[in-house]
């Protein structure tokens, strides 16, 4: 007699199991596997570079840059290991190669008076009628450039000497602190001539927040490019550069439509 309480414990096991079993069987036919895309994951080593800073300058000369329509006389390097900018002709010099998503750290200093230069970020080193490219341009103004060309006796707005973000050369987006398709920045920060200032320059597919000496304080998005050459501006003054810096991030939502033709 003591089997059948011995029959009927095994049951107890038995059937929830089967029952299990039975579920995933009916949940693995209503939800096939293959019935999901699958995406190839690249290893780490393949998705090489890592994060680190790199020199964009390296203070001797001006290897990985290539000048466009400037003059051997407008880039230098001087005994400070400076990267010195005459201002003349207008124009600018390119990186030797493209770049999409990437941390930019720069610092410049104006010698004059108004000195107006700049950084333009994916951008396609073509310039037009103004001898400057399309691109996104980070603006690098000394202090007194809206006293100087006021109009009519009234200074141009303080917004564009303390790191204005906007699409030149025709490159659309869309300004975090409008001014027009401008974007100003939320706080003054930018020093005079003669003192160094510091950009923090993050680019991420489209989106460019700008840090002028420690401080987010400016932003725009969705830009029409998101893949192209850096290029460093020749406007009229004498500027100093140093400390040139960039680390790449992973690629993004860049494609061809919005990557910038290659210079050849």
């Amino acid at each position: 007699m003591r089997i059948l309480p011995i029959f009927f414990l095994a049951l107890l096991f038995l059937v929830p199991a089967f029952s299990q079993e039975k579920a995933k069987e009916a949940k693995a036919e209503k939800h096939p596997t293959n019935a999901f895309p699958t995406v190839d994951i690249p290893s780490f080593e393949e998705t090489r570079p890592d994060p680190g800073f790199v020199d964009l300058f390296n203070g001797k000369d001006l290897g990985g840059w290539i000048d466009v329509n400037t003059s051997p006389e407008t880039w230098s390097v001087n005994e400070e290991g400076l990267l010195v900018c005459t201002g003349h002709p207008i124009g600018v010099m390119r990186s030797d190669r493209m770049y999409e998503n990437f941390i930019l750290i720069i610092e410049w200093r104006h010698m004059e008076a108004g000195g107006n230069s700049g950084i333009f970020l994916w951008s396609d080193a073509r310039p037009e009628g103004n001898r400057l490219p399309m691109g996104m341009e980070v603006q690098m103004l000394e202090l007194e450039w809206p006293f100087i060309h006021a109009q009519n006796g009234v200074p141009r707005p303080l917004a564009y000497v303390h790191g204005e973000l906007f699409g030149a050369g025709g490159m659309k987006a869309i300004p975090a602190n409008p001014r027009g398709t401008r974007s100003k920045s939320v706080e003054h920060r930018c020093l005079p001539k003669g003192q160094w200032n510091r950009y923090v320059v993050v680019a991420v597919d489209g989106t460019v927040k700008l840090s002028v000496n420690g401080k987010f304080v400016n932003s725009i998005r969705e830009a029409q490019y998101r893949k192209g050459y850096l290029c460093l501006e020749s406007e009229g003054a004498l500027i100093h550069f140093r400390k040139i810096r960039i680390m790449e991030l992973p690629g993004g939502m860049a494609d061809e439509e919005s990557t910038v033709k290659p210079v050849k």
